[in-house]
């Protein structure tokens, strides 16, 4: 047997009964799934929907967290680039205030402010004044450009405009990436210069390199163009253009979700530097900033799987179990209707004998009277003194009237109620005593019938009519069992000092393995349909029980079957055993 069968609810193999009133009064499979399936639906799907409520609120509050702590690392190193600039900007400013245009042009005084700049604040690599003609008229650097002309140069016409330009980065003159701080300066009576110098972003670079992100962060500068103003990690060199889109403008700092040309989701942070072309970008992988939110979603599916599965396995319990009681009290419901039918039957036919008896009494009695009549006129006459032949024919009416008398007693007998109580039996008397109301169809259908029972098993002390009923049942299934030339074998041997074990075995066609678990339950049975009503070994179970034995069977299909009885040797007598017969 299965562990599946082992556990497999009795009511799932429920057969219909549709006569009169031995059917099932309700459908236990359909009241079993219907449970299993509204009780779920209604314990589930609070369940479900909040634990997807809190999936979700979770997710949002974790990616929403995310964006806060890149948009605080973004606004954080913005400010610090715009102080960067700035710084160097306001170097400029102080420099053309406290020197005039004279000390600017002189090449010694112009080399000691670039030297002064360069401790003080750093990042400087030259300057140059530049008159309004856009001429270089004095530079300070490792290159040699006075005299050098800037008039066409697009950030000669933004600082003329604006009176202060930050470029882009670019290669130039140099061949190295570098950007421009230009300031200008007016003269009092009309006129002016420019002070250019130039910055080294090796300085920027080492910012941003220097920043620990998480996720796989990449901090860089781009210009509103989308080129790259400070190398990448990930994302391209210096002057290479951005695979990313470029954000747009917005005065404060933002985060917004992308994707990488390779597919992947990424957070974007990014800020526009007031005053300068540079839009500072921070770009984290999302997978990497929400892997622990993953293992939060795995804590949380595992709590809604293992949670799913408690509940569905105590709705199954739950739900098996009551219908299954359901079921055997309507199995037991329809026992009694069995059991009541029968009764009334037997009932029905004890009247029946009573009537036939009592009705056939009378004439016999008359017969008997008339016939001894006619004996005494044969004993005491003389005139038929020879007629022996008449004498013997009178005889053999009275012997037949006496058998009938004895039959119709019986039949009296049988009609009446007789308490059933336990008496001492021969156990091989009462197994012949069996098998003599099968011999007939035995010899008919070359039956070969074995007893086989030790002498040393002494009387039993129990009820004639309870075993009677036991081995005629037993004896009944295994004839139905076999087919002609069969053989029934019947042992019987004594277990200990206070058991008796009784085997009955056939070579009939046995029973399924599936089935054999199921042979003694009320209503069951392997018969071909109107063949049996399934209670003979139910009824013959409870009689063992009854009598304070076991019972067992053991079987297998084209070999046949054994039936194993353990019967106590004494047993005391108790109000269970008083029974009546109709």
């Amino acid at each position: 047997m299965s562990l599946i069968d082992k556990f497999r609810p009795a009511f799932l193999s429920q057969r219909e009964y549709v006569d009169g009133p031995f059917k099932y009064h309700l459908d236990f499979r359909r009241i079993w799934k219907w449970t299993i399936v509204l009780t779920a639906v209604v314990a589930l799907v609070p369940l479900i929907a909040i634990t997807v409520i809190d999936y979700q609120v979770t997710q949002q509050s974790i990616a929403s967290e995310i964006q806060l702590r890149s948009l605080r690392v973004t606004s954080n190193i913005k400010q610090t680039l715009y102080f960067f600039l700035t710084e160097r900007r306001a170097a400029l400013d102080f420099v053309i205030h406290t020197n005039s245009f004279e000390s600017l042009v002189d090449a010694g005084r112009l080399a000691d402010i670039l030297e002064n700049l360069k401790k003080g604040f750093g990042g400087f690599v030259d300057l140059g004044v530049i008159d309004r003609r856009g001429v270089q008229l004095a530079y300070a650097g490792p290159y040699d450009l006075r005299g050098k002309d800037y008039s066409r140069q697009r950030w000669f016409g933004k600082v003329q405009e604006k009176g202060i330009y930050i470029s882009n980065v670019f290669l130039g003159y140099r061949n190295t990436p570098h950007m421009v701080v230009a300031v200008k300066s007016a003269f009092p009576g009309g006129g002016f210069f420019v002070l250019r110098a130039t910055l080294d972003t090796e300085r920027v670079n080492q910012v941003l390199q220097s920043l620990e992100l998480c996720g796989n962060g990449d901090a860089f500068i781009i210009n509103q163009q989308g080129v790259l103003q400070t190398p990448s990690r990930f994302h391209g060199d210096v002057l290479e253009h951005l695979a990313l889109s470029v954000p747009p403008a917005a005065e404060k700092t933002e985060v917004y979700e992308d994707v990488e040309p390779s597919g992947d989701p990424i957070f974007v942070g990014y800020a526009y530097i007031s005053d300068t072309p540079f839009i500072l970008m921070i770009v984290q992988q999302k997978k990497l900033l929400m892997a622990p939110w993953h293992k939060t979603r795995m804590e949380l599916i595992g709590f809604l799987v293992a949670s799913v599965t408690v509940i569905l396995l105590v709705i199954f319990g739950v739900a098996t179990y009551l219908v299954n009681n359901m079921y055997r009290v309507d199995q037991k419901r329809l026992e009694a209707f069995h059991q009541v039918e029968y009764a009334n039957k037997m009932a029905s036919l004890g009247r029946l004998a009573a009537g036939v008896a009592h009705e056939i009494n009378n004439p016999l009695a008359i017969i008997n009277e008339k016939a001894g009549l006619i004996q005494d006129i044969f004993t005491f006459g003389t005139r038929y003194v020879d007629a022996n032949k008449l004498s013997r024919q009178v005889e053999a009416i009275l012997e037949s009237v006496s058998r009938c008398g004895a039959i119709t007693r019986r039949l009296l007998r049988f009609a009446r109620h007789m308490d059933v109580s336990l008496e001492a039996i021969d156990l091989r008397e009462i197994v012949e005593e069996v098998l003599g109301f099968l011999g007939k169809e035995a010899e008919y259908r070359c039956i070969q019938l074995k007893v086989d029972v030790d002498d040393d098993i002494p009387p039993l002390e129990s009820d004639r009519g309870k075993l009677q009923q036991i081995f005629l049942n037993l004896f009944n299934n295994a004839f139905a069992a076999m087919q002609d030339g069969g053989r029934l074998e019947i042992t019987a041997r004594r277990k200990g000092r206070d058991h008796v074990v009784v085997k009955v075995a056939d070579n009939g066609c046995g029973i399924a393995e599936d089935d054999l678990n199921r042979v003694f339950e009320p209503f069951f049975s392997t018969k071909q349909q109107d063949c049996g009503t399934g209670l003979g070994l139910s009824i013959t179970y409870g009689l063992v029980k009854e009598l304070g034995g076991a019972i067992e069977v053991e079987s297998r299909v084209g070999e046949g079957t054994v039936f194993t009885i353990t019967l106590p040797l004494k047993r005391e007598k108790n109000r269970d055993d008083a029974t009546c017969i109709t």
